[in-house]
């Protein structure tokens, strides 16, 4: 057995050991850091309720699976208080940067996704007030009416105070490098406010192979769907013409830095390929940054690194779907330096945040 695989078996059988039992802790536990989480989830309950309620109306446009949840994670979601705190603190987070359940409220027609947006932003807005150690805030909006998308980010980030958007990526099977959601990348740049592209269930020319096996799901389909979109704004001149937007990519870049050396060389040797003024490695460096949520292995973690220089990573959960404890355990006990290490925690997420 060489040694890359049996490296690989050593540590996947880690990953399942802590994930199973709990106990591995770091042995360097000190720090003199703040722990930032930021791609952590909540919901309101009146978008789970208009959740249901569509998918009763019209279940073709939301596949069920999408939106059936345990009570248990349903009530996490939720929670913006006593209960959500202690889970932070027992896994010893000091903040989390929380954005809205997928598919958000994409999925709904204009007038309602806009009126579930601003009630989802002023709940989350009064959670921070209540907890402003505690927690940030990524605001909600509905993409399928850009003028009141646009409306609704500047609201959000200049009266309420909140740090950025997500995005739950395609709205009705489309995706922000088309021509119609532009308005919202240029308002995005005007308030130097971060866009969180963050995966959901692909759209429909997407889904179809996707059926068997839950591919669907995040075991496969929400990292195809996050990338592919994220390939298209690095290939469509976007940011060509909005030089300072910045996106950021959850699950250590939905596995783009590993195929940035392809793209730049498909993307210049092929006839037919869209004319941009750098390339797409160039893009992806300067205007996205990435969160570890989810991906809590060190050679995932340490090629990223390589890549992209620990300045463009930050750390993430996926809270509540992701165990909170082993994400700190695994982070502590990373091979990268403490200066690294409080870059990534916290310096990172200070900055493209604006925290």
């Amino acid at each position: 057995m060489d040694n890359t695989r049996r490296t690989f078996l050593r540590d996947a059988a880690l990953i399942s050991s802590t994930l199973a039992t709990g106990r591995l802790w770091a042995q360097d536990t000190e720090s003199d850091f703040t722990r930032i989480a930021a791609e952590e989830t909540f919901t309101i309950p009146e978008v789970l309720e208009a959740l249901s309620e569509l998918v009763a109306r019209d279940p073709d446009r939301v596949p069920p699976h999408a939106t059936i949840l345990e009570p248990e994670m349903s009530s996490a979601l939720v929670d913006l208080g006593a209960g959500r705190i202690s889970s932070m603190d027992e896994a010893r987070i000091d903040k989390q940067i929380l954005g809205i359940w997928s598919p958000g409220v994409q999925v709904f027609g204009s007038s309602q996704g806009t009126e579930l947006a601003q009630l989802a932003n002023d709940r989350l807005a009064e959670a921070i007030r209540q907890h402003p150690d505690r927690f940030a805030g990524l605001a909600t909006i509905a993409p399928q009416d850009p003028d009141s998308a646009v409306q609704e980010m500047e609201r959000a980030v200049v009266d309420l105070g909140l740090n950025g958007v997500l995005i739950n990526s395609h709205t009705n099977n489309e995706f922000l490098d088309q021509r119609q959601y532009w308005a919202i990348l240029e308002a995005a740049e005007a308030l130097e406010t971060p866009i969180y592209l963050h995966p959901r269930i692909p759209p429909a020319q997407m889904y179809g192979a996707l059926t068997d096996y839950t591919l669907y799901s995040a075991l496969w389909g929400f990292g195809i769907e996050a990338s592919t979109h994220a390939v298209r704004l690095l290939m469509s001149g976007v940011f060509d013409e909005f030089p300072r937007l910045k996106i950021i990519l959850g699950h250590m870049g939905e596995g783009i830095p590993f195929w940035l050396s392809r793209l730049d060389v498909i993307s210049s040797s092929r006839p037919g390929m869209p004319t941009t003024a750098r390339r797409p490695s160039e893009y992806f460096i300067e205007n996205f940054a990435i969160v570890t949520s989810a991906m809590f292995w060190d050679p995932v973690l340490t090629f990223c690194h390589s890549v992209l220089g620990p300045e463009k990573i930050m750390f993430g959960i996926d809270y509540p779907f992701a165990p909170s404890t082993v994400a700190t355990r695994w982070m502590d006990a990373a091979p990268l330096s403490q200066a690294d290490k409080r870059m990534i925690y916290q310096e990172n997420a200070e900055r493209i945040f604006s925290l």
